[in-house]
């Protein structure tokens, strides 16, 4: 690792690094991967009262397909951990016990803002009950989650 750190810095100063998180960093790295929504759909389970008809379900899809590709990676990074999708899909998701699937569970009111686990790829998501509340409730939690703080 060392050999590593020293051949990497010889090409770009760490301090210049200093000023990026580890998810800038990894972006800046690795760039921006296309996500399939349809892949990523489709490799989904639901807990709770949640199915892949029910309303809040349908309204959480649609938001993420009108997310640009970067918003899409950064709920990626806020559920699972990593912004990239595994080589061969979602369905190779892995958690922190083995595979796992992406994960959405009812939970809490609609007063809060949806909450992430990343060792198992859950995103507990309150029943809003508009488009447009699931969508900026999301948005609000994607954008502004640090450390531990809505991920677990």
């Amino acid at each position: 690792m060392c050999a590593f750190l020293e051949g990497f810095s010889d090409l770009i100063p760490l301090e210049a690094l200093q000023i990026f998180d580890a998810n800038e960093l990894e972006l800046l790295m690795c760039g921006l991967q296309d996500i399939s929504v349809t892949d990523w759909k489709a490799n989904t389970l639901y807990k709770g009262e949640y199915h892949a008809n029910h309303p809040v379900i349908v309204n959480l899809w649609k938001a993420i397909y009108t997310f640009t590709n970067e918003l899409r990676s950064r709920l990626l990074q806020f559920v699972t951990g990593t912004s990239r999708v595994p080589m061969n899909g979602f369905s190779e998701l892995w958690g922190s016990s083995g595979p796992q699937k992406f994960t959405v569970e009812c939970w809490g009111s609609v007063d809060q803002l949806p909450r992430a686990h990343t060792c198992f790829n859950r995103l507990d998501l309150p029943a809003y009950p508009t488009f447009e509340e699931l969508r900026c409730k999301l948005i609000i939690a994607i954008e502004n989650a640090e450390g531990f703080e809505g991920v677990d």
